[in-house]
């Protein structure tokens, strides 16, 4: 698989990676099956599609103990992004920021992971309690430790910013800049999909001009750009796409020329290209920097997922992509 670099220490990775929340998270608890995760796990490894992301939140913890059991054998194989700074009760999650609390959850990690140095680190969400760069420097001196390789940084999510849409990373942005001044960023995450593009406005840009990467989060779009989904369906009350508003019957219905257009263009590639390949493959095409990290928790996705580093999208291909009808359905 093609290689691409993250952040100035020019760490290597996939271009596809692994978004392992689904095995664990959010995601139809019924289908959750750790064996079939495992071989999920494996395939993308033995493909080349080796950053796994995950966080100590997924389960909680859960996630990251799955993973483990991978890692005690190929650690070798693997980039390890985690996450730290959400906690999650009963039926709310809470941010934690104090140092404290950063140093003993990256041990807690390390042990679930089963390895002795994490290559991301990435702060899950800013505790409005404590500066950021409180929390930051305890991350920064992880990396000191040793215990880390490198940092990143999660954008905030569509809830908190989306109902003004021009200035949806303003505040990301500003994290940006105040960290970058206590230690180098090496990563930021965010959602990026031929339905979610403002992180191409003002992020990508500002992480071009750095050597920062961009990892891509929710590169289909929850599933809903791999064609797969049908109107009207429904999910499991549990699954985060019941209460998404781009997931009602009416709305997957008015948004279905986006897929019919994702398809037209996997056509002239092949009878084998997918919906899904093409909207990697756009996400791909936005930089050099950029990583997708699709989530799945199957091996058919996983292998899926990872040809699509192989894709070639024209200028045709993508001028097309650029003219598809905008998503219907938002945060609002």
């Amino acid at each position: 698989m093609e290689r691409r670099t993250i952040g100035a220490g020019a760490l290597a990775v996939g271009a596809v990676g692994l978004g392992c929340m689904p095995m664990s998270w959010a995601y139809s608890g019924s289908r959750q099956r750790g064996d079939e995760s495992l071989r999920c796990v494996h395939r993308a490894l033995d493909l080349g599609a080796d950053l796994l992301d995950t966080a100590d939140m997924y389960g909680p913890f859960t996630n990251e103990l799955l993973l483990g059991r991978v890692l005690r054998e190929r650690r070798a194989d693997a980039f390890v992004s985690t996450k730290v700074g959400l906690l999650v009760g009963e039926q709310h999650v809470v941010a934690n920021g104090r140092p404290g609390y950063v140093r003993r959850a990256c041990d807690a990690s390390l042990r679930r992971l089963q390895t002795d140095v994490i290559d991301l680190y990435q702060l899950h969400r800013a505790d409005p309690e404590v500066p950021v760069e409180e929390t930051w420097g305890a991350m920064a001196d992880l990396v000191r430790a040793g215990k880390v390789r490198a940092l990143g940084l999660c954008a905030v999510g569509a809830r908190g910013g989306r109902r003004s849409r021009g200035a949806l990373h303003d505040t990301t942005l500003r994290q940006l800049r105040r960290v970058q001044q206590v230690f180098p960023v090496s990563a930021v995450e965010a959602e990026l999909s031929v339905w979610s593009r403002e992180a191409l406005e003002t992020l990508l840009p500002w992480c071009e001009t750095r050597g920062v990467g961009l990892l891509a989060a929710m590169p289909l779009g929850n599933g809903f750009l791999t064609g797969t989904l049908r109107p009207g369906e429904g999910f499991e009350p549990d699954d985060l796409r019941a209460r998404h508003p781009r997931f009602t019957a009416e709305m997957m219905a008015a948004n279905q020329p986006i897929v019919a257009g994702l398809r037209r263009i996997a056509r002239r590639h092949g009878e084998d290209v997918t919906p899904a390949q093409v909207a990697l493959a756009w996400v791909l095409a936005q930089g050099r920097n950029v990583v997708a990290v699709p989530g799945a928790k199957q091996e058919r996705w996983a292998v899926q997922n990872a040809a699509a580093a192989g894709l070639r999208l024209t200028g045709e291909d993508l001028a097309e992509v650029a003219a598809l009808p905008p998503a219907l359905g938002s945060w609002d």
